[in-house]
This record gives structure tokens, sequence and C-alpha cells, in this order.
């Protein structure tokens, strides 16, 4: 973690575009971002791609996903002229925990959904990781009470990278400006109420003045993450 002040300085100091072109040149562009295709994850696409920034975009494809989903990966991927790396499941494990526990076995326990999670999100995203010196991700800290408390710059010692969440304090405004300043590509469920979109058994829209999160695993009380963005431990 012998980098970690000096990107924290990075992003404190420059502009956004300036800091993520820099980490990318430190690191030797071991450099990821990982897309979940909602509008926070949209504007850094955006910014990336406009800028020809060599760092490397990804997606987890969990089989589970809306339609419009796809349509909003291949929009933006004819947008910018890019490659987007889809990263899947790994067959056997789906295969083996349908299975045993149903094919929506989510809806019957929160340990369910979570190893639904883990095979469908987390296993993913561990090989979309590998062999990267710097995850970036599109969290924003007013997204949940978890996320209040993540810095914008971090070492993770059980992955053994740096995470940085260089919108982690931009307000939903700020990305609404964004998207709608630089024309980009997003999700047309954000205009349906669906604020955050993940897996079409599991999103549901919410109502004005609902909390932002309110729509993921409507049926169930927790704290509304995946495993993402949770320690590997």
């Amino acid at each position: 973690m012998e980098h970690l002040s000096h990107l924290q300085n990075l992003f404190d100091r420059l502009p956004l575009t300036d800091a993520l072109r820099e980490t990318a040149a430190l690191f030797a562009r071991r450099v990821t971002f990982s897309s979940s295709l909602g509008q926070e994850d949209q504007v850094l696409t955006d910014i990336i791609a406009r800028n020809a920034l060599p760092i490397s975009i990804f997606t987890i494809d969990t089989g589970r996903l809306f339609g419009e989903a796809y349509e909003t990966l291949e929009r933006t991927t004819a947008r910018y002229g890019i490659g987007v790396d889809v990263y899947f499941p790994q067959a056997n494990a789906v295969q083996d925990l349908v299975r045993e526990k149903g094919v929506n076995l989510f809806y019957e326990s929160v340990a369910n959904r979570q190893s639904c999670c883990q095979v469908r999100k987390v296993e993913p995203l561990n090989r979309a990781l590998a062999g990267n010196a710097v995850w970036i991700t599109g969290l924003r800290a007013d997204q949940n009470d978890h996320r209040k408390n993540v810095p914008v710059v971090e070492w993770l010692t059980d992955r053994e990278m740096y995470k940085i969440n260089p919108l982690l304090h931009w307000s939903y405004a700020d990305v609404a400006d964004h998207l709608l300043q630089y024309r980009v590509p997003y999700n047309p469920l954000h205009d349906k109420g669906f604020v955050s979109i993940g897996c079409a058994p599991c999103t549901r829209a919410v109502s004005a003045g609902e909390d932002p999160r309110a729509g993921r695993w409507w049926w169930e009380q927790s704290q509304k993450e995946c495993g993402l963005h949770l320690s590997k431990s």
C-alpha cells in the first residue's frame, strides 16, 4: 500500500480525468473499472472512453439481468467504439445452486440470496480483478449507510489492490447533469423509477422519497449489498 497517500493526493487535487490518467500511468495500465451499467458507471465509462484513458472496463452478466441492461451495453459500445469485457458465472456452479436450492432461491432467505450473489456476481468479479493493481468503481456515499464510510481511495488487504471510488462525493444531481451534458447512453429503466438496478427478479422501482436502495431485495431486511463491495473474508 505504498502508493496510498499519493493516490489520495491525486484525487484530492486533480480534476477527475487527470487523476484517472495519472493512476493508469503509475500502475502500467493495470487499472480496471467494474461497470454495472448503472447511471454512475455510465458516467465513468463516458469519462474513460471520451478521453481514451488506458483503463479496461468490464461488466458481469449474472444471467438474470433486465433486457434493458443488454441494450444499454450495446448502445454504449457502439457510441464509444470500445470493448467491454463481459464476465459470466461458472456454469457448473449455477447448475449446482439451482439444483440444490431452486431457481428463485433468493426469495427464501438472506443466506440463500447471498449464496446466489456469490455464485453469479462475486466469483466472476474475483476473476475479473485478478492481475490488476487498481479497481475503479462508481460507488457514491449517499447510496446506502455502508457506503457513507467508504474512502475515495482505499487499500484492500484481502485483495492486495487499491480500490478507488472517484464519484464517492457526487450527488445524484451531479450524475444526472453529466449524463445530460454529454448525452451519455443510460438504462431507460432509470426513467421509470429504477434508481439502483441489479438482477431482474431482485429489483423493483422505488417511489418518490424512498431510499435509493429500497428497490433492491425489497422483501428482506439487510444492508442491501450483494457482496461485491464487501471484504472477501
